[in-house]
């Protein structure tokens, strides 16, 4: 009778243990494996981020803009653009159609940061 208990303590353990690894994976890797969705379907979407945006002519007209992670990474990447280019560059907080990681299109922009 002991040894039945033992093993039937195990495989409750066991199962317990194999929920809550399902449960916690499950909820850490959503947020990624829904971004992947809606990049693989081209599934549009409204939001703020923060983008480097590139102006050229003059007066300055918008010809590209890139979504990047933080407003860190935004500042560092526009240093070594204008090294590199004579475009002005700036990173603003913007309203934008994003499908997945990209931004298609500037909405409205919210604030330049510096």
């Amino acid at each position: 009778m002991r040894i039945i208990k033992i093993i039937f303590c195990t495989i409750l353990i066991f199962v317990v243990y194999k929920g809550y690894v399902a449960f916690t994976e499950f909820e850490i890797g959503v947020g990624e494996r829904t971004a992947r969705i809606e990049e693989k379907a081209d599934f549009e979407r409204e939001g703020e981020v923060i983008g480097l945006m590139m102006y050229l002519g003059d007066p300055p007209e918008l010809k590209e803009h890139l979504y990047t992670k933080s407003k860190s990474k935004c500042l560092e990447m526009k240093q070594i653009a204008e090294e590199t280019s004579y475009a002005y560059y700036e990173c603003a907080k913007v309203e934008a159609v994003l499908v997945g990681k990209k931004i298609v299109s500037i909405i409205n922009e919210l604030e330049i940061l510096e």
